[in-house]
């Protein structure tokens, strides 16, 4: 089952869905990608925290995984998104 039938089929409220639909849309071959919360939240007319929400949402039922990053001087970074199984997908379909 695809991504995207998967997020579909899912219970998922609309506003993780469309940060998902985000994050796949910037995320590289490995389905990495690095935006910022305010960055999304403008490109997506949503609030930040709304924004988070649909970040944690993704994240707690296995749809994303986020790490923290952080800048050589300990100041904050945008975080680093891995779409879970999307990497493994395209591989897949590639072959």
């Amino acid at each position: 089952m695809t991504d995207l039938k998967r997020i579909y089929q899912s219970d998922l409220p609309s506003r993780a869905i469309a940060v998902y639909l985000y994050l796949r849309g910037r995320a590289n071959r490995e389905g990495v990608c690095w935006p910022a919360i305010p960055t999304m939240a403008r490109e997506l007319k949503m609030s930040e925290s709304t924004v988070r929400r649909g970040v944690r949402d993704l994240e707690k039922a296995g749809f994303l995984s986020v790490e923290e990053r952080f800048r050589w001087n300990k100041a904050d970074s945008s975080n680093l998104y891995v779409l879970v199984g999307q990497s493994s997908e395209k591989q897949l379909l590639s072959k």
